[in-house]
Protein backbone atom coordinates (compact mmCIF):
# COMPACT_ATOMS: atom_id res chain seq x y z
CA UNK A 1 0.00 0.00 0.00
CA UNK A 2 1.34 3.42 -0.94
CA UNK A 3 2.20 5.93 1.74
CA UNK A 4 0.29 9.20 1.27
CA UNK A 5 1.72 11.55 3.88
CA UNK A 6 2.80 14.44 1.68
CA UNK A 7 6.32 13.28 0.86
CA UNK A 8 6.99 13.04 -2.86
CA UNK A 9 7.70 9.39 -3.71
CA UNK A 10 11.10 10.20 -5.21
CA UNK A 11 12.00 12.18 -2.07
CA UNK A 12 10.91 9.34 0.20
CA UNK A 13 13.06 6.97 -1.83
CA UNK A 14 16.16 9.15 -1.42
CA UNK A 15 15.50 9.70 2.29
CA UNK A 16 15.05 5.93 2.75
CA UNK A 17 18.38 5.30 1.02
CA UNK A 18 20.16 7.75 3.33
CA UNK A 19 18.39 6.30 6.37
CA UNK A 20 19.51 2.82 5.30
CA UNK A 21 23.09 4.16 5.34
CA UNK A 22 22.44 5.46 8.86
CA UNK A 23 21.07 2.03 9.77
CA UNK A 24 24.20 0.44 8.33
CA UNK A 25 26.35 2.71 10.51
CA UNK A 26 24.30 1.81 13.58
CA UNK A 27 24.60 -1.91 12.84
CA UNK A 28 28.37 -1.77 12.32
CA UNK A 29 28.91 0.38 15.42
CA UNK A 30 26.73 -2.01 17.43
CA UNK A 31 28.91 -4.96 16.33
CA UNK A 32 32.13 -3.07 17.09
CA UNK A 33 30.88 -2.00 20.52
CA UNK A 34 29.76 -5.54 21.29
CA UNK A 35 33.20 -6.77 20.30
CA UNK A 36 34.82 -4.26 22.67
CA UNK A 37 32.52 -5.51 25.44
CA UNK A 38 33.54 -9.12 24.81
CA UNK A 39 37.27 -8.49 24.53
CA UNK A 40 38.10 -5.71 26.99
CA UNK A 41 41.03 -6.38 29.32
CA UNK A 42 42.96 -4.41 31.91
CA UNK A 43 42.50 -2.72 35.26
CA UNK A 44 39.26 -1.01 34.19
CA UNK A 45 37.77 -4.25 32.82
CA UNK A 46 34.62 -4.33 34.96
CA UNK A 47 33.75 -0.66 34.49
CA UNK A 48 34.34 -0.66 30.71
CA UNK A 49 32.63 -4.04 30.29
CA UNK A 50 29.48 -2.50 31.78
CA UNK A 51 29.97 0.80 29.90
CA UNK A 52 30.21 -0.98 26.54
CA UNK A 53 27.15 -3.09 27.36
CA UNK A 54 25.10 0.03 28.06
CA UNK A 55 26.25 1.48 24.76
CA UNK A 56 25.49 -1.52 22.58
CA UNK A 57 22.04 -1.80 24.16
CA UNK A 58 21.38 1.84 23.22
CA UNK A 59 22.73 1.27 19.71
CA UNK A 60 20.39 -1.69 19.30
CA UNK A 61 17.47 0.63 20.10
CA UNK A 62 18.75 3.25 17.66
CA UNK A 63 18.94 0.63 14.90
CA UNK A 64 15.36 -0.39 15.55
CA UNK A 65 14.18 3.23 15.51
CA UNK A 66 15.97 3.93 12.22
CA UNK A 67 14.49 0.81 10.63
CA UNK A 68 11.02 1.78 11.82
CA UNK A 69 11.46 5.30 10.39
CA UNK A 70 12.36 3.79 7.02
CA UNK A 71 9.23 1.64 7.16
CA UNK A 72 7.10 4.64 8.22
CA UNK A 73 8.00 6.48 5.02
CA UNK A 74 7.07 3.44 2.94
CA UNK A 75 10.34 1.64 2.26
CA UNK A 76 12.16 -1.46 3.43
CA UNK A 77 14.97 -1.45 5.96
CA UNK A 78 18.12 -3.42 5.24
CA UNK A 79 18.85 -6.24 7.62
CA UNK A 80 21.76 -8.22 6.23
CA UNK A 81 25.30 -7.55 7.42
CA UNK A 82 26.46 -7.64 3.79
CA UNK A 83 24.13 -4.71 3.08
CA UNK A 84 25.36 -2.87 6.16
CA UNK A 85 29.00 -3.33 5.19
CA UNK A 86 28.33 -2.08 1.66
CA UNK A 87 26.54 1.09 2.86
CA UNK A 88 28.34 2.08 6.06
CA UNK A 89 30.54 5.14 6.48
CA UNK A 90 32.53 3.25 9.14
CA UNK A 91 35.55 0.98 8.83
CA UNK A 92 35.99 -2.39 10.42
CA UNK A 93 39.29 -2.58 12.23
CA UNK A 94 41.57 -5.24 13.62
CA UNK A 95 40.56 -6.73 16.94
CA UNK A 96 42.08 -5.13 19.99
CA UNK A 97 41.66 -5.58 23.71
CA UNK A 98 43.46 -2.33 24.51
CA UNK A 99 40.96 -0.02 26.26
CA UNK A 100 42.39 3.23 24.83
CA UNK A 101 42.37 1.89 21.27
CA UNK A 102 38.85 0.55 21.68
CA UNK A 103 37.56 3.83 23.09
CA UNK A 104 39.30 5.93 20.43
CA UNK A 105 37.94 3.74 17.64
CA UNK A 106 34.39 3.98 19.00
CA UNK A 107 34.74 7.75 19.48
CA UNK A 108 35.89 8.13 15.88
CA UNK A 109 32.85 6.16 14.72
CA UNK A 110 30.39 8.18 16.79
CA UNK A 111 31.90 11.41 15.47
CA UNK A 112 31.65 10.11 11.88
CA UNK A 113 27.98 9.33 12.48
CA UNK A 114 27.40 12.76 14.07
CA UNK A 115 28.92 14.56 11.07
CA UNK A 116 26.78 12.53 8.67
CA UNK A 117 23.60 13.12 10.67
CA UNK A 118 24.33 16.86 10.87
CA UNK A 119 24.48 16.95 7.05
CA UNK A 120 21.29 14.91 6.74
CA UNK A 121 19.33 17.33 8.96
CA UNK A 122 19.70 20.05 6.33
CA UNK A 123 19.46 17.71 3.35
CA UNK A 124 16.22 16.12 4.51
CA UNK A 125 14.64 19.46 5.39
CA UNK A 126 15.82 21.63 2.51
CA UNK A 127 16.38 19.27 -0.42
CA UNK A 128 13.64 16.71 0.22
CA UNK A 129 11.16 18.82 2.25
CA UNK A 130 11.01 15.98 4.78
CA UNK A 131 10.84 17.60 8.19
CA UNK A 132 9.85 14.38 9.99
CA UNK A 133 13.07 12.60 9.04
CA UNK A 134 15.06 15.79 9.62
CA UNK A 135 13.70 15.95 13.16
CA UNK A 136 14.32 12.23 13.62
CA UNK A 137 18.01 12.45 12.68
CA UNK A 138 18.40 15.54 14.89
CA UNK A 139 17.39 13.45 17.91
CA UNK A 140 19.62 10.60 16.82
CA UNK A 141 22.55 13.02 16.48
CA UNK A 142 21.99 14.24 20.04
CA UNK A 143 22.10 10.63 21.26
CA UNK A 144 25.43 10.04 19.55
CA UNK A 145 26.80 13.34 20.84
CA UNK A 146 26.05 12.23 24.39
CA UNK A 147 27.83 8.89 23.94
CA UNK A 148 30.79 10.63 22.28
CA UNK A 149 31.05 12.99 25.26
CA UNK A 150 31.07 10.02 27.64
CA UNK A 151 33.79 8.27 25.65
CA UNK A 152 35.88 11.45 25.53
CA UNK A 153 35.62 11.60 29.32
CA UNK A 154 37.17 8.12 29.56
CA UNK A 155 40.01 9.14 27.26
CA UNK A 156 41.06 12.14 29.40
Amino acid sequence: MKVNTGILPEHAQQVALELNKVLADEMVLYAKTRNCHWNIEGPSFKELHVFFEEQYEELEEYSDEVAERIRAIGHYALGRMADALSLTHLLEEEYTNDPKKQLQSLLNDHETIIRNLRNLIEEFDNKYKEKGSSDFVTGLMRNHEKIAWMIRSYLK
